[in-house]
Order: C-alpha cells, then structure tokens, then sequence
C-alpha cells in the first residue's frame, strides 16, 4: 500500500462488495503480499476510516459480538451501546452472536453482561438474551391480559413492577406485542413509549424505548439513531459507524427508505453534510445511493 492511492482504493474495494468477497479479498491478498489484509489495513489507514474499514472485515454477527465486547470493555460501560445491540437484535441473531461471542472470546455473554449490568437493567438485559426460539406466534387470549398486566404493573398503581415488563417483552413474539401495544391504549391514557417515559429513566427508560421501538419498526429505529448521531456539525462517528456496518448486509437499504421518509432528506444527503475526508468516501459508498 501507498499511503495516497491507498485510501480510495481500499475504500471503493472493500465498501462496494458483500462480506464473502471482502473475504477472498482478504484470502487472495494474503497469499499474494505474504500479510494479512487486517494488518496491511492498521498499517495504512487510522482514525475513524481505519474502524469502519476493520469493520467491514468481520461478518456481522462477528462485529456484533465484538462492539458488544468493546461496549463492556475496561473501566467504564458504554451503555448505550450495550443497549442498541442487545435491544435491537432479534431472537435468532442473538443466539448467533452468544454463539460467536463464545467463539471469538472465549466467554459467556451472559456472564459478562451480569458481571458489568446491575439491577433491573441487568435483569432485562439477560432476560433478551436468554428468549427461546423466534417464533411469530399470536396467542390470541392473551393479547387483553397482557395489555392489562402492562398496564396494571406500570400507569395504575404507585411505582413500577418491572418485573411483569420484563417478561411480558422478553418472552412474547414482535407480532404477539404489537397488537398488545394496540390494546394497551383502551387501558391506558398513554401509549406504551409515553408509559415507559413516565414510569422508568436511566438506562432502563432506554432499554425498554429502543425495545419497543424496534418491536414497531425496526429500520426506522436505526434511521432515527443515524439522525440523532448526525445532528450537531460533527457527527458522532462511533455511532454512525456501528449502524452502517453492522447493517450493511441487513437492512441499510430499508434504513435508506425510512431515513428518506421520516426525516424529508436522504441518509446520503445527511452523511455529506455531517462528515468529512476518506471517511466520508466510505460512508457513501457503503450507503450506496442517494435517496
């Protein structure tokens, strides 16, 4: 690599193929040059540009479990990332991420949240990661119960039993909770985002937030967290880069689309304004149009 032709050339590369090519890339470059792709990298690029690209070298369950990693990693916790990938995953990509997460590190994922979390975020946490097997099942006679029970563990009565939450979102199916959110509003006087709001804060507040969020619409939580990172002049790179690779090979094209409906302009258009330099080429390209 050549420091000047280095950048774009890896960049219109590496963001403008699928993960298994990025890997023969990776096999081929290492019999040729004799190195690893992943240290010749290191080696040329640094900052923020040099993240999403080592990025883009892991699968995504592999750069899910190892964010969740970074995210509980030394002194202090990064809960909010902490929060986004264990709340915004689904059953069937958790269970490969502890799977992975095993793998790579040797550890329980489990264990390494109960040992950084405490209390009824901890609880919540561990009760995601342990749901059973997705399944897309409505239990129709429980729909009025459990809108009830959400009900009468938060709004009615004095304080929040958090507990009856945890379960009633931990172990229900997305189909089953959206129509329990639907029936919630004929008990409560405020829906179920506006409930959480007044009933619980902190991490906990954003853990149940980011749950219910994604359980209605899952790309428009990830259209809005792209926002929120790029609204002040420079964006909050961590976050940007987090979203954009480890949906790239899921659903950043139905992220473009609620980005572009939800917020008038498209994630194209916001990424030019709110970053800058090499990094900037990639993130286009990796967003791959303008909307």
């Amino acid at each position: 690599f050549t420091p000047n032709a280095t950048e774009q050339t890896v960049i219109d590369i590496l963001t403008r193929r699928s993960y298994e090519q990025r890997r023969e890339i990776a096999f081929e470059y290492e019999r040729i040059a004799k190195k690893e792709l992943v240290v010749a990298l290191k080696g040329a690029l640094s900052g923020s540009l040099e993240t999403l690209m080592l990025g883009l070298m892991k699968s995504t369950v592999q750069y899910d479990a190892s964010e969740l990693k970074a995210s509980m990693k030394g002194l202090g916790t990064d809960e909010e990332a902490l929060i986004e990938l264990v709340c915004s995953r689904n059953n069937e990509e958790l269970a490969e991420i502890k799977r992975v997460y095993k793998d790579m590190f040797k550890k329980d994922l489990e264990k390494d949240i109960a040992g950084d979390t405490s209390g009824d975020f901890a609880k919540l946490l561990l009760a995601l990661t342990k749901r059973d097997d997705p399944s897309n099942v409505v239990d129709y006679e429980k729909i009025d119960d459990d809108a009830r029970s959400l009900y009468e563990a938060g709004v009615k009565r004095k304080g929040t039993d958090v507990t009856t939450w945890i379960t009633i979102m931990s172990k229900r199916s997305v189909p089953h909770l959206q129509k329990v959110f639907e029936r919630y509003k004929s008990y409560s006087p405020y829906d179920m985002k506006e409930s959480i709001r007044k009933e619980v804060k902190g991490d906990l507040e954003k853990s149940f937030l980011t749950l219910v969020e994604c359980f209605e619409n899952r790309q428009l939580y990830f259209a809005n967290r792209l926002f929120e990172a790029m609204k002040t002049k420079s964006a909050k790179e961590k976050v940007v880069t987090r979203i954009m690779v480890s949906r790239c090979e899921v659903d950043l094209m139905r992220i473009r689309t609620e980005f572009k409906r939800q917020h008038k302009r498209s994630l194209y258009q916001t990424i030019a304004e709110h970053t800058k330099g090499d990094y900037q080429k990639a993130l286009l390209s990796l967003c791959g149009g303008d909307d």
